[in-house]
């Protein structure tokens, strides 16, 4: 018996070296050129498949039984000399490495039989530690001067129980720390991913146990496919062995499963379809009409979302200075305007998107933390947050206006620079959060009051809304005609779905699936969901438009247009920050037909769309002309003019001790043009900014 296993065993591992030879010529020539920066030959599992019948054997052996795998492919390298070293020495520590394994499994499904046999799993990296050293070859010493050598594994350091030369009797051994090996060694934790999950599940975790050349490889964040073998190690409780065994990954490689959507696979009937769609004229229609086909009308919005999700293209200059690409969009508005059913759809679309409402986000959930647990054997380590893992992708924040203040500061950085710094605990780090962001707010009091000041009535600071490229005013006015649309459209939507889930349950005679698609046809996407985001991931790869002359033209007009409005006294119309976010527009815009060129109609488009955002949030009613210092510092310039003509109307009449009564001040300030109300206005916020005080009722003093 023990005959045919070595017989085996050596047919097994001729096999190995037939095949290195044949398909792995080159890499193994590679190797031993590059040795010992390089030790790891990658082998594709695809190519062992393919390489005959002896493939497909050798291919079910690696599943099953990947330690002997292991084992005969190192043995053929080594009898066939495959690998010789400059110096001509055998490579010691060479790693063999196993790519594109056929069958995922998801970290839930994990089970006991999978203990020891070759897995594969998909997930996003939450928490990595340092990379240390780790012995796996231990060298003791007798006092006598003998040598012991005691392999180590994974987990608990294990002593040789005395000398192993015979007649020795010594039991207490040193080690030798100098002579004995070490390896790198990591230890990461991989969450699965979010889309798969139901309802109220927690994503599962496992732990992965990585070394060598493939420590240090990825950060937290990324989303990976992490093949290796499935290993046991007893639990112990309070010094008690229990019957219960925690798994972990022994990694045998790992991919990195996100470029860039990468992740999204596009065949080739697919990519026809998608080449199909983007020389079809109504385009635009189309896109607009697959965003959340049962809300009705709000296409100036849903044009604004589709531009965000192809978003524009990023660039990074020769002097490390990095533009964003990514669009960020804030929908403001009266409760019941379905902003959030908006939010959320867009997350199913787009093929990177993480949901978080601002109620429940702290600033550490959004950003990093730094935990300290028995993970990372009691050291710090950190945890990517949403904004992290919706890199490359969109966050969608809901309820913005109700996030604490200092949670909210947290998005600044995310914004703009598209980093997020971490000084937590000891540790200083830098992660990337390339995402578009899509917020959602209400009003400070409920509901909008088109007379009243935008700034007054939004519960955020300037500084973060005027990061944003497109501010929409959702308000929910009464008018008969939309009403009446609008009314139609929901009991539309909801008699087809009492229909289906009635036929579902006892089929109605002469209900077919025909009329029920038929009757679906308002509420259902003219692009269907699948291919949406297939379309957006290829345009995200494959098309980086460049500028046309006269789309330039018209960009710059638009924006020296506004600029010019701006007399000497007049309020600054718009920043530089608003000709950006046009140029990110125009770059989305002329994505979404596959286009190489920004032409002049997409220069129009995103000219019309951002014109009608500024009218809704900088337009000032009393001059007639654009105040961006409403959205950017809080304060109109009309009352920053105010508070200018009190304090010197207060100097006037107070002279030299500087206090004036109330009343007069409001006179004196009145007969220069300026209405009663604004002029208290302007008085209360010189109290409350500490600027003014009121010594005795009635009386203004200036501090």
């Amino acid at each position: 018996m023990e005959k045919t296993a070595d017989k085996n065993e050596a047919e097994r591992s001729e096999d190995w070296s037939r095949f290195l030879k044949s398909r792995y010529k080159k890499q193994i020539g590679e190797l031993s050129r590059e040795y010992p920066y390089k030790r790891s030959l990658v082998i594709d599992y695809r190519d062992i498949e393919r390489f005959g019948k002896a493939g497909i054997v050798l291919a079910d052996e690696l599943l099953e039984n990947p330690g002997a795998v292991l084992e005969d492919v190192w043995d053929a390298i080594k009898d066939n000399q495959l690998i010789r070293t400059k110096d001509g020495k055998e490579p010691r520590g060479i790693n063999i490495r196993f790519t594109n394994l056929p069958k995922k499994t998801a970290i839930r499904n994990i089970r006991s039989e999978d203990i020891n046999k070759f897995v594969s799993v998909e997930g996003i990296l939450r928490k990595i530690t340092e990379v240390r050293p780790r012995v796996i070859e231990a060298i003791f010493k007798c006092p006598a001067g003998h040598f012991t050598v005691k392999k180590q594994k994974y987990g608990k350091f294990i002593e040789p129980d005395g000398c192993s030369v015979d007649g020795c009797t010594f039991k207490k051994l040193e080690l030798i720390a100098k002579r004995s090996k070490f390896v790198d060694s990591q230890k990461l934790r991989v969450q699965e991913s979010p889309e798969g999950l139901r309802g109220g599940e927690q994503p599962q975790t496992l732990d992965i146990d990585v070394t060598d050349d493939l420590a240090n490889k990825v950060a937290p964040g990324d989303r990976v496919i992490i093949n290796g073998i499935l290993r046991s190690m007893q639990r112990i409780v309070k010094g008690e062995k229990s019957t219960v065994f925690d798994i972990f990954l022994e990694c045998n490689s790992i991919e990195i499963a996100e470029k860039e959507f990468e992740e999204v696979e596009i065949d080739e009937t697919a990519e026809n379809e998608i080449k199909k769609l983007s020389t079809d004229p109504q385009i635009y229609r189309k896109i607009i009409h697959s965003i959340a086909p049962t809300i009705y009308g709000n296409e100036d919005v849903k044009e604004a979302i589709a531009l965000q999700i192809f978003g524009g293209i990023a660039k990074d200059m020769p002097d490390q200075t990095r533009l964003r690409g990514d669009i960020h969009v804030l929908l403001i508005g009266d409760p019941g305007i379905a902003k959030s059913q908006l939010l959320r759809y867009v997350v199913k679309l787009s093929p990177r998107a993480i949901y978080t409402s601002g109620q429940s986000s702290t600033s550490a959930g959004l950003t990093a933390t730094a935990v300290k647990d028995e993970f990372g054997d009691g050291r710090w380590t950190l945890e990517a947050g949403a904004l992290v893992l919706a890199d490359m992708g969109i966050a969608a924040v809901d309820e913005m206006d109700k996030m604490e203040k200092g949670d909210r500061s947290a998005l600044h950085e995310a914004m703009e620079q598209q980093t997020i710094s971490v000084a937590k605990a000891g540790i200083t780090a830098t992660l990337k959060s390339r995402c578009a962001l899509l917020g959602a707010a209400n009003p400070k009091y409920g509901r909008f009051d088109m007379y009243g000041d935008i700034s007054d009535q939004i519960n955020m600071p300037p500084s973060l809304l005027s990061r944003f490229d497109l501010i929409f005013i959702m308000t929910d006015i009464p008018e008969q005609k939309r009403d009446l649309a609008i009314a139609e459209h929901i009991l539309k939507a909801h008699t087809v779905g009492e229909l289906m889930a009635q036929h579902k349950k006892t089929p109605i005679p002469g209900v077919t699936d025909e009329y029920i698609q038929q009757q679906l046809k308002p509420v259902m996407p003219d692009i269907d969901p699948g291919l949406f985001r297939k379309y957006v991931a290829y345009s995200k790869r494959s098309c980086f438009p460049l500028l046309s002359l006269e789309a330039k033209e018209a960009l710059v007009s638009y924006y020296l247009k506004l600029r010019g409005i701006a007399a000497p006294n007049k309020p600054v119309p718009v920043t530089a920050r608003q000709l950006e976010a046009l140029v990110r527009l125009a770059e989305a815009s002329a994505r979404i037909r596959l286009s190489n060129t920004i032409e002049l109609a997409d220069a129009e488009r995103v000219i019309h769309i951002v014109d009608a955002c500024l009218r809704q949030i900088a337009y000032d009613a009393k001059t007639g002309n654009f105040d961006i210092d409403k959205v950017v510092t809080g304060i109109s310039k009309e009352k920053r003019d105010i508070v200018r003509v009190i304090k010197d109307a207060i100097r006037d009449i107070g002279g030299e001790g500087r206090r004036a009564a109330i009343e007069q001040v409001i006179e004196a300030v009145a007969s220069k043009g300026f209405a009663h109300d604004k002029v208290r206005e302007g008085i209360d916020m010189l109290l409350r900014n500490g600027e003014a005080m009121e010594p005795k009722s009635g009386i203004i003093q200036l501090i």
